[in-house]
Parts: structure tokens; sequence; C-alpha cells
């Protein structure tokens, strides 16, 4: 099957490196790209006191070769795969959600329940975001200083990838979020002939990332 991948680099080579070994093509047609905030990273992490929280490995590469990594701390990762992340980069107490910004809320409210005065937590977060972890922790009043460490430029592919892209369409499109969902609908060579994908498998990794008919955009 031709798995169209459309995250940013490097975790899009990672991904293409499993498709393959499983039988696949991966075609690689990353829509963003990551723009790391290192001033902030650096400011937010000599003044952390309580445990770090990260919903993607992405704001873990702002720390790569940073002395003010506080690898002893806490951290809450939004899932496992996030969490292999942490542990790898040495984050020895690593705790991980189910996934979502709620089940990461919720192991983190739990925790506050046993424990109320633990110092505020650092998020390292990234633009855009889903509200959610922030609007729960909010309301349960736990105290969160939140640190845009990244963001997601979105990225234009150039006329020779889109035309490919319409020459022969891929059989699946992997998609990581609302945004990229976003993005990949607005390209020029999907929006002006959609019909050229009515046969391809849109796979997102959340009910928040299912692809938007080009006509609601």
């Amino acid at each position: 099957m031709r798995v169209l991948v459309t995250r940013a680099s490097p975790s899009a080579e990672k991904t293409a490196a499993k498709l393959a070994a499983l039988g696949h093509t991966p075609v690689l047609l990353p829509l963003a790209r990551a723009i790391h905030d290192q001033a902030a990273i650096k400011a937010a992490l000599t003044n952390a006191k309580g445990a770090l929280v990260i919903t993607s490995a992405e704001a873990l590469r702002g720390l790569e070769n940073s002395p003010e990594t506080p690898h002893q701390r806490r951290l809450y990762a939004v899932g496992e795969a996030t969490a292999k992340a942490a542990r790898a980069a040495g984050f020895a107490d690593v705790n991980a959600a189910e996934g979502t910004g709620l089940s990461l809320a919720a192991l983190i409210a739990g925790d506050f329940a046993s424990t109320p005065h633990i110092a505020p937590l650092t998020y390292l977060a990234g633009s855009p975001r889903s509200p959610d972890l922030e609007a729960v922790l909010a309301a349960e009043n736990i105290p969160m200083d939140v640190i845009e460490a990244y963001r997601m430029d979105a990225i234009e592919p150039d006329k020779s990838a889109l035309q490919a892209l319409l020459e022969n369409p891929p059989q699946a499109v992997l998609l990581y979020s609302q945004e990229s969902a976003q993005r990949f609908f607005r390209l020029s060579a999907v929006f002006e002939q959609p019909d050229r994908f009515s046969r391809t498998l849109f796979i997102c990794i959340s009910a928040k990332g299912r692809p938007i008919k080009p006509k609601t955009i």
C-alpha cells in the first residue's frame, strides 16, 4: 500500500521506516515544520520548580543539548510513545497518559489530589494545540505555567510533489491533527480535484483529526 505521511521531519522518516518494515511504500509529504523557541525553553527550564508536561515528542527536541534540562524532575507525557521518547532523552520519572489531553489532565489531577501542595507544572506546549489539557487543569485550580516551546509552521509542497500526488494518488493518508487535515485538504491538488482521492483511506490520530470536506474549508 502506498501511504502518504504528512508529519514533520524527523518524525516522518521514523514513520516511513516503520511502514517500509511492514511492507508498505511510504511517500513523504510534510505539511509543517517545527520552529523551536530556544530562549523561552531556556527560561522555562531555569525557573521550573515542579514537574514538566509535554503533549508531543517535538517538545523534547528543543531540550537537546541544553544544560538546563532538569532530567531529575517528574515528567508527564500525553501517551506511551511520547513517554518512550522522554526516557530516551534522559528522563527517569516519566508518567504516561492514554494519548489524549483529557487523559493527561486526569492523570495529573489524580496526582494533585493526593499531593495538593506540589510545585506548579511547566507545560512545554506547541502552537497550535488543543485547549483540553489547559482547560481541565484550570477548572481544577491546578497551577501550570504554559510555555510555547515550539510552533508548527505550514509548508507548501513544491509543484512537482503536488503533480505526483495527482498522477498517482496514495492508497492511504496519515493525518496527525486537525491542522494537518486542514492543510492537506487546502492543497491545490486536493482542493481542485477531490474526486482523485475518493478511494483513499484517511487514517486519523483521533476524531478531531478527521478529514474536512474541501467545500467546508
